[in-house]
């Protein structure tokens, strides 16, 4: 969540993503940003993005507001509204339009928007537009706390040992440093790790997100399961391809980001969407591969893809896994893949 900072007696900026399919609306309005001072564009998307690609976004820049062309498609702007509008942490939208048009006005605060801006977007009137948001935004700030860091392990291809890593990693970081540490397996079709630990478990991961609203420490402790100190939420016993839903996936982390040092996640391959919503989540990801070339192929897809998708390279790692000189293919190869 934003902290309001202030440089010489002045606030800072609110993070915006824009998307506008007219750039002539978007370059009239951002024409305007230096004068006015009032926003920071992370991202300037020239269509509207299905709804896995922006939620992949938003959650990658974490924008506090998102500038919502809605002269081209009033229909979809309004669509895309009431996606944003699921945010936890809210995020709030600021409607764009080429005049002072009543029925998008009226159209778009319906489907959530907070405020409207309309040509030749008058400084003044953009300026008491952001102070009505930061007065909406000003209980929501608390004294920062000192939250877990979530790392995750995702295989580029399946059986290249993501798990086995995810696993050692989460036992070796409580032996080393004696912190809380929570080891998930967000593997809803496969999951090994319960049964790698023979583990005795009668909740999973699954509990945790269909209760995420209400998760409270009894509940919690409920829910996982301790091996070597470490604590574990499996993966449910019987398979399941239930959809997770995004706001879900963030309640359950940063409940456990509340409780833990160190948040563990084993996902599925890189390319699963749950997979891509949990490394949207969080601070460090490692890609894992072995050396064989169909995993290291998969591997190079995986790095464009996220790169794409807008993720810092100092996000994500490459880890190449069970290694051998056998392989045929040494260090400087695989780095010439990369």
């Amino acid at each position: 969540m934003t902290d309001w900072r202030t440089t010489g007696g002045r606030e800072t900026e609110l993070t915006a993503l824009v998307i506008a399919p007219d750039r002539d609306l978007a370059q009239q309005f951002l024409a305007t940003v230096p004068e006015t001072r009032s926003f920071q564009v992370l991202a300037d998307l020239k269509s509207y993005p299905p709804p896995q690609t922006l939620d992949i976004r938003l959650r990658q820049l974490k924008p506090d507001v998102v500038l919502l062309d809605l002269a081209t498609d009033l229909e979809a702007a309004c669509a895309l509204i009431g996606f944003i509008g699921a945010f936890r942490p809210p995020i709030h939208v600021i409607g764009l339009h080429r005049e002072n048009a009543s029925g998008a006005i009226v159209r778009s605060l319906r489907a959530g928007a907070t405020e409207f801006l309309h040509a030749p977007f008058d400084a003044a009137i953009q300026r008491e537009a952001i102070g009505r948001i930061r007065r909406l935004r000003q209980p929501a700030v608390e004294t920062p706390k000192d939250f877990g860091k979530v790392v995750v392990f995702a295989s580029t291809k399946p059986g290249s040992g993501s798990s086995t890593l995810a696993t050692q990693t989460a036992h070796a970081i409580k032996r080393m440093t004696s912190k809380r540490v929570l080891l998930v397996d967000f593997d809803l079709m496969g999951g090994t790790i319960s049964f790698s630990l023979k583990l005795s478990h009668a909740y999973s991961i699954q509990d945790a997100l269909q209760h995420s609203e209400h998760l409270d420490p009894a509940l919690w402790s409920a829910l996982v399961v301790n091996s070597a100190g470490v604590d574990i939420l499996p993966a449910p016993e019987t398979p399941t391809s239930d959809s997770v839903e995004p706001s879900r996936l963030h309640d359950v982390l940063e409940y456990a980001r509340m409780l833990y040092d160190w948040v563990i996640l084993d996902l599925p391959v890189v390319f699963h969407r749950l997979s891509l919503m949990a490394l949207t989540e969080s601070d460090r990801a490692f890609l894992v591969s072995t050396s064989e070339l169909p995993s290291l192929h998969l591997a190079r897809r995986a790095v464009q893809m996220l790169a794409q998708l807008g993720f810092a390279k100092d996000r994500f790692q490459v880890v190449i896994n069970r290694a051998s000189r056998n392989d045929g293919i040494g260090g400087t190869d695989i780095e010439k893949l990369f």
